[in-house]
């Protein structure tokens, strides 16, 4: 009988049909021990959201999640993972980020030491893809990865750009539309997409000229200088800058630094447009000096939470993908109420990570749109009723 009921329970547990209502967590649940290895360094904005949104939603879903920071070094974080690696005591989950392609070593050894891995943000690309081909094949504890749709981000960005301009006729005298595009970088992935998405939404417009692809290495500093750079060389050109793309926040404010600096107003002869859902793009939202910021695709760290609590409960999100790809979404002026305090007080505790998890006979399948965010939160204490 005992051997009897273990089969109904391991059943029970594989279909999901011993997940609680509602997707809240089991009272007996096992508590999960989840390392994610940070690549980005202490206090930049977007790596520090996906970690906290990652902890938020381990303290609703019963997972301790340490957090190990690489400062923007990817032999520091290659260090740290195979580090987490080669502990005696190791953890249930390890999730990385393949920035610079340097989670591969990591993983490699994660395979040989047996511990499961989540790739968060960047997965393989080229080669490292070719050669070990997709999560779950050559190497079985790298359960997928969980990334965001930025190639359509990045057209919707540019689109964005591109019908403001027309709408305001900021041609230059040779009647085209005149963009900068400012990159992070050419080989992360994540940035790859943003710029790939620039392109195609250009590529479609006709009167849309993209003056110069420049990368700032994600910063405000160096965006600032080659944007400095840029309407100089546009000055001199005689050509009228319509808009700047850029690829992420801190860069779209060192371009509107410059643009500032050079007496252009920017939303009233020039528009900007960034990416990250940041507290200082918010601001600047507000202030109509840029035009959107795309993103919350900080939220994959509370969202590969969800993920990794139902594989662990029996739900294996690889039941549709071990590939589970995250649509953002862009913050205006139209919706900029809707976020703005879950943003800025980075209160994450609001957000009810349970009612994300999937339901019982449809594992894999997540609704994680910013519609569903937004109905999920709890009011900010001491707001009004």
């Amino acid at each position: 009988m005992t051997g009897l009921l273990r089969i109904l329970l391991a059943v029970g547990i594989a279909c999901g049909v011993l997940m609680p209502p509602g997707g809240a967590v089991a009272a007996d649940a096992k508590r999960l021990n989840v390392v994610f290895v940070n690549p980005g360094k202490t206090g930049e904005v977007y790596w520090d959201m996906v970690s906290q949104t990652m902890q938020a939603a381990g303290r609703k879903l019963g997972a301790h999640v340490e957090v190990l920071t690489s400062e923007r070094n990817y032999r520091t974080m290659q260090e740290l993972g195979l580090g987490v690696v080669a502990r005696s005591d190791k953890p249930d989950f390890l999730i990385l980020s393949n920035e610079e392609s340097a989670a591969v070593p990591i993983l490699e050894a994660a395979e040989a030491a047996g511990v499961k891995t989540l790739l968060l943000s960047n997965t393989l690309i080229g080669d490292d893809a070719a050669r070990l081909g997709p999560p779950r094949q050559k190497l079985k504890t790298w359960l997928g990865d969980i990334t965001t749709d930025l190639q359509t981000a990045g057209a919707r960005m540019a689109n964005a750009l591109i019908g403001a301009a027309r709408a305001e006729k900021w041609q230059s005298p040779d009647g085209k539309i005149h963009i900068l595009g400012i990159g992070g970088d050419e080989i992360t992935p994540a940035s790859i997409a943003r710029n790939a998405g620039l392109k195609l939404a250009v590529d479609a417009a006709p009167d849309v000229v993209v003056d110069r692809m420049l990368f700032a290495n994600w910063t405000q500093s160096e965006a600032e200088h080659v944007t400095t750079n840029y309407l100089s060389w546009a000055a001199r050109k005689e050509i009228r800058p319509a808009g700047i793309w850029a690829g992420n926040d801190p860069m779209a404010l060192g371009a509107l630094r410059a643009v500032i600096s050079a007496g252009l107003m920017p939303g009233r002869n020039i528009q900007l447009v960034g990416l990250n859902w940041s507290e200082d793009a918010l601001r600047e939202i507000k202030a109509g000096r840029l035009l959107l910021t795309d993103g919350g695709h900080f939220l994959l760290g509370g969202w590969s939470i969800v993920l990794l609590r139902d594989y662990a409960d029996g739900c294996d999100f690889a039941a549709v993908s071990p590939r589970v790809e995250v649509k953002t979404s862009a913050i205006t002026r139209d919706n900029l109420a809707a976020v703005t305090d879950l943003i800025t007080t980075r209160a994450f505790d609001r957000i009810d990570f349970a009612r994300f998890r999937a339901q019982a006979g449809r594992c894999g399948q997540y609704d994680f749109s910013i519609d569903a965010l937004i109905s999920s939160l709890t009011p900010l204490e001491g707001a009004a009723d």
